[in-house]
């Protein structure tokens, strides 16, 4: 017998995706996993998360995180997702290297 779950995906990126704006602002774009292609579609205010750490950290990494959704011939839609964004601060270096 089988018990009920949910399947969610987590993406990491670290460059600003170019994205579309659709209806009320909100922002489409397209993330590119291993030849899987991920259509993603946020809230101004998600989006807002991406381009504030684009502009404030030289380097950095978001989670995209969503539910799998309607399968698509390149890969799925990613819903309901959320976005952390953070600085990605550079690995200090091992002494005796």
């Amino acid at each position: 017998m089988s018990v009920p779950g949910k399947l969610e995906a987590t993406i990491k990126i670290s460059e600003l995706p170019t994205a579309e704006t659709v209806e009320n602002g909100w922002q489409h774009f397209t993330i590119d996993c291993e030849g899987k292609e991920v259509s993603v579609t946020v809230k101004p205010k998600v989006w807002k998360k991406l381009t504030t750490a684009d502009e404030q950290y030289e380097s950095w990494v978001a989670a995209v995180t969503g539910r799998i959704g309607e399968l698509t011939p390149a890969g799925f839609v990613l819903e309901g997702p959320s976005i952390q964004a953070f600085e990605r601060k550079p690995k200090a270096a091992k002494e005796g290297s």
